[in-house]
C-alpha cells in the first residue's frame, strides 16, 4: 500500500479545506487503472477509474485527469474561488468534452487501446459550496451531522434496474452486472458530466472514491470509518485497508476533503 501524503489545506476566506488522498492496486489486480489528483490551492479534486484491455484503463484515466487538471485547473486559477457556479459548470463540461475527444481519438489511433474509457468523479470546493460532477460509477459522499449521504447516482445498468424496480437491493448485491456502466468518458462522441451544486458547512467531510471502495465496503462501514477520531490521512489509509481486508478485488482510490471554520472567524464571534 502506498503511504498517504500529509494533509494539505486551502483557505477560501470563509472556510478552510483539508485534503488527503490514497490509491492502491488492491489484492487481485497487478496494475492500478485508477488516477487521482487534487489541487489544494484551487480546491479541485479529480478521480478516474479506467477500463480497457492491455494498458487502456491506465491510459484513459491518466489522460482524463491530466487534461482536466490542465484545462479546468487553468481556468479555475484565473476565475478565482468566487467564480459563479454556472460558469464553473460550463468550464467543467468544456474540459470534459476535450478529454472525451482526446481519449476517443487515442483509442481509434492505437489498436491496443481500442474501447478504452474511464469513469470520473470530481469536485470544485469553494467558499460556501461544492460543485460535484461525475460520469459512471465513481462516487462522492458527504458526512454531515453524523449522517452519510451519497451525492452521486451511479450511471450503471444495475442502478437502472433498481430504479425500474426490476431487481431488489438484495438481488443487486449478487448481480453479475455490477460493473457495467452506462456512461463513460472516451466511449462515445458526446458525454454529459452530471453536475450538482451542494452547500457546505464547517465540519462537512466529503469522500470521493472509485468502485474499488464502494464495492468492497458497505455504506454502513464507510460511515463508521469516517466517524473515527483520526486525521484525514489515517482515515484514507483505514478505508483502503478495509477494502483490501474485504477482498480487494479492484483498484481502490479515495480522496477526502474536510471543511473547517477559519480561526479568525471563530475568535471574532
Amino acid at each position: 500500500m502506498a503511504n498517504p501524503g500529509s494533509s494539505v489545506s486551502l483557505d477560501t476566506g470563509v472556510l478552510t479545506w483539508d485534503f488527503a488522498a490514497l490509491t492502491d492496486p488492491g489484492r487481485i489486480r497487478a496494475n492500478n487503472e485508477d488516477t487521482i489528483a487534487f489541487e489544494p490551492s484551487l480546491g479541485l479534486v479529480l478521480l478516474a477509474d479506467g477500463m480497457g484491455g492491455y494498458n487502456g484503463g491506465e491510459v484513459a484515466s491518466g489522460m482524463a485527469i491530466a487534461l482536466l487538471q490542465a484545462s479546468f485547473g487553468r481556468w479555475l486559477a484565473h476565475a478565482g474561488p468566487y467564480a459563479h457556479p454556472k460558469a464553473i459548470k460550463r468550464a467543467l463540461q468544456a474540459g470534459t468534452d476535450e478529454a472525451n475527444a482526446a481519449i476517443l481519438e487515442a483509442g481509434v489511433a492505437n489498436v491496443q487501446l481500442q474501447g478504452m474509457g474511464t469513469t470520473l468523479v470530481l469536485s470544485a470546493f469553494g467558499s460556501q459550496r461544492a460543485i460535484v460532477g461525475h460520469i459512471g460509477d465513481s462516487r462522492c459522499y458527504r458526512l454531515r451531522d453524523e449522517k452519510l449521504e451519497l451525492l452521486t447516482r451511479d450511471h450503471s445498468l444495475l442502478q437502472e434496474q433498481l430504479d425500474a424496480g426490476v431487481i431488489t437491493l438484495e438481488e443487486a448485491a449478487l448481480s453479475p452486472h455490477r460493473n457495467l456502466v452506462t456512461r463513460a468518458l472516451g466511449i462515445e462522441r458526446q458525454v454529459e458530466l452530471e453536475m450538482h451544486e451542494h452547500d457546505v458547512r464547517a465540519d462537512d467531510l466529503f469522500l470521493l472514491c472509485s468502485d474499488g471502495l464502494s464495492e468492497m465496503v458497505s455504506d454502513a462501514q464507510i460511515f463508521t470509518l469516517l466517524l473515527q477520531d483520526i486525521g484525514l490521512p489515517d482515515k484514507a489509509t483505514l478505508l483502503v485497508a478495509t477494502a483490501n481486508d474485504n477482498g480487494g478485488r479492484d483498484n481502490i482510490s479515495v480522496v477526502l476533503a474536510r471543511a473547517g471554520r477559519r480561526k479568525s472567524a471563530d475568535t471574532a464571534g
